[in-house]
């Protein structure tokens, strides 16, 4: 078995990036993002990116930075409501965007991951998602056709993993980390707990090392909220 641990995540990138290449990055909102892979591709500086992502951050964290620093070409999402500099690059022409249902997006990522080229789904007909595609009628209803997702790098964030790369996640990190991690031709992951072959419960492994290239320990984890939202306290009454 090779080796697909690496120190950190510069070393597990290396030799992976190119410019114009696709990337699928996992996580919901902030929630399950590979922060310190997201840091590492800034700081590599790879450019004229197309990156499948939920959504793409916000102004100043995960995927935003890359946004920042002008790296993404295009992004393939179901989610762009908390980035303001999303709006204004996509509304000034810099930015091409894609845009999907979130369960489509989904189903996307998972039938490339899958090996499956193309599905048929009712979602979006007669609308402007179906605009340019097939659609077809079924049992008397129509189903726009919708393609497979596969990238050249997904960049994945898991809770833990051993040496051989079977993963575990933790609640919403769960949502489109494990589809992404079938559906790269390369899969990197950062973990939060790296631990030795064996000590896996086998029963809730949640994506099979077999798809995963590289991985490391990730050195640090901010978990950022994306908006905070609590009830007002309630005021002591005193007697």
């Amino acid at each position: 078995m090779a080796d697909k641990v690496r120190g950190n995540a510069a070393a597990a990138l290396d030799g992976l990036l190119f410019d114009g290449m696709t990337i699928m990055a996992g996580g919901f909102g902030l929630c399950g993002i590979p922060e310190n892979l997201i840091a590492a591709i800034r700081e590599h500086g790879v450019k004229d990116l197309t990156v499948i992502s939920n959504n793409c951050g916000i102004d100043g964290f995960g995927l935003g930075i890359l946004l920042e620093n002008r790296q993404i070409k295009k992004m393939v999402s179901s989610y762009v409501g908390e980035n303001k500099l999303f709006e204004q690059l996509y509304l000034s022409g810099e930015l091409e965007l894609e845009f999907n249902p979130q369960g489509t997006l989904a189903e996307r990522i998972r039938a490339g991951g899958a090996g499956i080229p193309a599905f048929f789904t009712r979602t979006g007909v007669g609308t402007l998602v179906a605009e340019g595609k097939e659609v077809r009628e079924f049992d008397g209803e129509l189903y726009v056709m919708e393609r497979g997702l596969i990238a050249d790098l997904s960049i994945v964030k898991a809770w833990k993993a051993d040496a051989e790369g079977n993963l575990a996640y933790r609640k919403t990190a769960r949502n489109f980390n494990p589809m992404m991690a079938t559906a790269g031709k390369a899969t990197v992951v950062e973990v939060e707990q790296l631990v030795a072959i064996g000590e896996m419960d086998k029963d809730n492994i949640h994506t099979p090392g077999i798809f995963i290239d590289r991985l490391f320990k990730g050195a640090v984890f901010e978990k950022r909220i994306e908006r905070v939202t609590t009830r007002p306290r309630e005021e002591k009454v005193v007697a």
